[in-house]
């Protein structure tokens, strides 16, 4: 008995034990509290709180009878009941149902002549209450009896406890897990995404598999797939926390070999900080805490279709070319299935490696898919045995990415998945070049007229008139700003997906900094109306200099702004 931190299974061994050895028929109930793993409540003046029926056994019958709890459902003891008794006074309470008569009395569908009604008490914790019964024809239970059963329901309800605690901690542990993984299939310009996540067996705690997909200035995106060595809820925390450096680290810009070896010190940082406030260095039993972590981030442009990728000791990138063959010559799922030959550093937390990366042009159809290694290794697989299987099952991209991904996990027996899977697919299609407005403007005073009159041409080919007014006002603040404050040649460009991205370039590498303006002062106000007028805004680094950057949403039915951007308007003009 005890055997598996599994409620009801813990709950069924009780009863085997039980019967026939000690009774005829008997029953277990929980609190509904403790089959979700939490603290079980008291119950009121009209009873006990709900109960749930998850074991019963009988040698004498089937349990059938009409008057009987159905296994799996939820009950309540009368207050009056010696079962509402036993659970107050935490005390067994012997049962002797008989009519009037004295004879004994139909139950479990079968005359049972005597019952000991025996709460389940772990520490201060009471669990619930087992059951015990024996019909006509069997000795009655006495006192010996009653201090057995309540020994069985004590050993029981110890194991029963841990199961419960595992239980919490688990299902904690998922939730937390959960929460950090991207909700449904993420949107990105010019890839499509599908992704799936699904934690390991019952029988094992969760781990540290994450990805994400995040949006970067200039409608790029970045994929990131990862995994913390170690499983429970230290290593759910631990991805949290990496997932969350990766995504402040990404919104830097950096290059993805950068982020890796940013990721790398925090990494570090972080087991060096646990070390310290145990004091001293890591030991043997300390060990199991050292933040190390495989990661892949890769960085997709749809204007340019090219992917810079980085590998931090994680399993390669699969690239699925949608003809790599051309017409007529057909090829194999391993050859259409490409292991992508990304330079292998060190895992997260490691140190003492630079980490390198690639960069490649993606054919439009491609799909780029990235996994964690329990889709492709288990006990009774080879990881170059669940590699080819993996490609195999990824290689037919011109079906629909929910139906590639439905295609790999069938290929997988999900039963013997000890390790957390996931898996992001992104099929590439890229900007057309109709979405595409890009010029180059002389740093001179009339580039910004210059400027205001392309944009407005744009957007009236793309039907966005509605955005006209504001996009010219932002452009001439950006224009501006780079003829004062940059260097170079000025570079505009507007990029249409989801949202309208505008960017102006120069070759400047002091980034701008949004200042809040004194009212006496002449200046210093342009950036503020960027803020205020767009949905987002900011810099980023290019090989030449830097790049600004606003975002606006596509219209919608209503026009004009809002109230509360008029009053932050007036606020930063005074003079309006």
């Amino acid at each position: 008995m005890g055997n598996s931190l599994d409620l009801e299974k813990t709950a069924r061994e009780l009863l085997d034990v039980a019967v026939p050895q000690f009774c005829d028929l008997a029953a277990v109930d929980l609190y509904e509290e403790v089959l979700a793993g939490d603290d079980p409540q008291p119950g009121s003046g009209e009873g006990s709180a709900p109960l749930r029926r998850v074991a019963f056994a009988s040698a004498v019958g089937d349990g059938s009878d009409p008057d009987t709890v159905p296994l799996g459902s939820t009950h309540r003891y009368a207050f009056e009941s010696p079962h509402a008794l036993a659970l107050r006074t935490a005390r067994v309470r012997a049962i002797q149902p008989v009519n009037s008569e004295g004879e004994a009395v139909s139950a479990f569908g079968v005359l049972v002549h005597s019952s000991l009604a025996v709460p389940m008490i772990a520490g201060e914790r009471m669990l619930g209450l087992v059951q015990f019964s024996r019909v006509k024809g069997s000795e009655r239970f006495g006192e010996r009896d009653a201090a057995l059963a309540a020994e069985l329901a004590a050993r029981a309800a110890v194991c029963i406890d841990n199961a419960r605690l595992y239980r919490r901690e688990h299902e904690r542990a998922l939730i937390l897990q959960r929460s950090l993984l991207p909700p449904g299939n993420p949107a990105a310009a010019g890839l499509d995404i599908a992704c799936r996540y699904h934690p390991g067996t019952a029988a094992t705690e969760v781990g540290g598999d994450w990805f994400d997909v995040i949006e970067l200035p200039g409608h790029r995106t970045a994929l990131v797939i990862g995994d913390v060595m170690g499983r429970g809820l230290r290593a759910a925390v631990a991805m949290g926390e990496l997932r969350t450096a990766v995504r402040t680290l990404a919104l830097l810009d950096l290059e993805p070999a950068e982020v890796l070896e940013r990721l790398d010190e925090i990494a570090r940082g972080l087991g060096d900080s646990r070390y310290n406030r145990r004091g001293g260095a890591p030991s043997e039993d300390t060990l199991a805490e050292v933040y190390l972590a495989t990661c892949v981030y890769a960085v997709y442009d749809p204007v340019s279709r090219r992917c810079t990728i980085a590998n931090a000791g994680h399993l390669p990138p699969v690239l699925v070319e949608a003809d790599p063959g051309g017409p007529g010559r057909p090829v194999s799922a391993q050859d259409r299935a490409e292991l992508l030959d990304v330079p292998k550093g060190v895992p997260l937390g490691v140190g003492g490696e630079p980490f390198e990366q690639i960069d490649m042009q993606l054919p439009d159809g491609a799909l780029l898919a990235l996994y964690t290694d329990g889709l492709v290794e288990s006990r009774h697989q080879s990881l170059d045995a669940g590699l080819n299987a993996f490609r195999a099952a990824v290689a037919e991209c011109d079906r629909p990415l929910e139906d590639v991904c439905d295609r790999v996990f069938a290929r997988i027996d999900m039963l013997d998945g000890e390790d957390d899977m996931a898996l992001l697919l992104a099929r590439v299609h890229g900007l057309p070049g109709s979405s595409v407005g890009d010029w180059r403007l002389s740093a001179e005073p009339q580039s910004v007229a210059r400027a205001r009159e392309l944009a407005r041409r744009e957007l009236a080919e793309w039907d966005l008139l509605a955005l006209a007014d504001t996009t010219e006002l932002l452009v001439s603040e950006l224009v501006t700003n780079a003829l004062r404050h940059g260097s170079g040649t000025i570079r505009l460009r507007l990029l249409l997906d989801h949202t309208l991205v505008c960017e102006v370039w120069d070759t400047g590498q002091v980034q701008p900094r949004r200042r809040r303006a004194m009212d006496t002062d002449e200046g210093g106000r342009g950036l503020q109306l960027v803020e205020l007028l767009s949905q987002r805004w900011g810099s980023r680094r290019t090989p030449d200099g830097k790049a600004v950057w606003f975002e606006l949403g596509m219209p919608s039915g209503s026009s004009g702004l809002s109230s509360a951007s008029v009053d932050a308007l007036l606020d930063a003009f005074p003079s309006l």
